[in-house]
Parts: C-alpha cells; sequence; structure tokens
C-alpha cells in the first residue's frame, strides 16, 4: 500500500452514537477527512446505499477479495456476515489528499491501529450504560428482540476493549462527545504534520 494520510478511526458497541459523531466530524473541513465506506456480505438495510453506506458484495465475491489479500482489515462478525476495509478505499481517500475517517467495529479497529501505529489514532466511543445502549438500539425500531439481544451481549466484550485505544470518549452528551471528538482529532492531526515537516 501506498502511504498517505491519517487514519482516524471510531470504534463502539452499535448503538453508542459513533456514526453521529463520524457524521458530524467529516463536516468539519478543518480536518480534511474522508469517509472509509466497508465492505459487507450482507445485504441493504432501510434506505442505505451501495458505495454510500457500504460496498454491498456477495458472499463469494467478499471470499474471494480475503484470497486475494485485498482488505485492511476484515472479520466475520456473525455467521457468513462479514465486513472489512478494501486497500484500494483508503489508497482512493489518501490519492484525494485527504485523512481516512473509519466508523467500524471494535476488532477492525484495532487490526488498523496495530498495522499503521504511528499513524493511527483510535477512539472508542462508550455508552452512558448497557442499558442505555438497549434503550437506543430499540428506538432503532430497525431489528428484532434476538439480533438486538446479540447486539448487547456482544456489546458487552467490546467494552472490554476499551483500554486498548488511544482516547475513550464518553457519549454521555452528545454535544461534549461531538466537541471532544473534534479537538481530539484536530490536534491528532496538527501533530503529526508538524513532527514530520
Amino acid at each position: 500500500m501506498k502511504d498517505g494520510g491519517k487514519l482516524i478511526v471510531f470504534s463502539a458497541p452499535s448503538g453508542s452514537g459513533k456514526t453521529t459523531i463520524v457524521q458530524y466530524l467529516l463536516k468539519q473541513e478543518d480536518l480534511n477527512l474522508g469517509f472509509s465506506i466497508s465492505a459487507t456480505s450482507r445485504g441493504p438495510r432501510g434506505d442505505e446505499e451501495h458505495g454510500e453506506d457500504y460496498y454491498f458484495i456477495s458472499l463469494k465475491e467478499f471470499k474471494q477479495h480475503i484470497k486475494n489479500e485485498d482488505f485492511l482489515e476484515w472479520e466475520e462478525v456473525y455467521r457468513d456476515n462479514f465486513y472489512g476495509t478494501l486497500k484500494s478505499e483508503v489508497e482512493r481517500i489518501w490519492a484525494s489528499g485527504k485523512n481516512v475517517i473509519f466508523d467500524i467495529d471494535v476488532a477492525g479497529g484495532l487490526r488498523i491501529k496495530k498495522k499503521f501505529p504511528e499513524k493511527t489514532l483510535a477512539v472508542f466511543v462508550k455508552p452512558p450504560s448497557i442499558d442505555e445502549l438497549k434503550i437506543r438500539l430499540k428506538k432503532r425500531k430497525t431489528e428484532s428482540d434476538e439480533r438486538i439481544n446479540m447486539r448487547i451481549a456482544k456489546a458487552s466484550v467490546e467494552l472490554a476493549t476499551a483500554p486498548q485505544f488511544d482516547f475513550i470518549i464518553e457519549n454521555k452528551n452528545l454535544e461534549t462527545a461531538l466537541q471532544e471528538s473534534h479537538d481530539l482529532v484536530a490536534s491528532f492531526i496538527q501533530k503529526k504534520e508538524v513532527s514530520e515537516k
């Protein structure tokens, strides 16, 4: 992979608010961020669009990409339900002169941090509590109770990985979480650029 800008990873249990934070950061022009669109073997949910929310590819295609080592990181999140970051996606954003921001699961976030320790800022977004997480997931009305319970069980495991991240932001108050996230990312981007000159 060719060298490029910085990598900003936001990971969290589902329902913690990481997507809201990432969407906000993408709108901040001073950060010069490009969104890394993940590939997935699952079908679109709701009004998700190919090439905007995810690259929706078949299970067979996904496995072929794994064989070809096309992924920066990938994971089978649930049985036959794969997610991953294509190397070409990161190169596409770097080629446009931007820093890459990821909204990905905990395992994927830590893999990117491990591969590019100096270039990556890994942020864990923590929900105020598991109970609050359950309320947020139910409010979405996008998944069955069984699916929500699977996510809650996974969240407990993911919360245990929080200390492996560079920073933990607790999303109790969204305004505060947005400000903290912006300040963190801005200082990471500036600090690195100063040391590279």
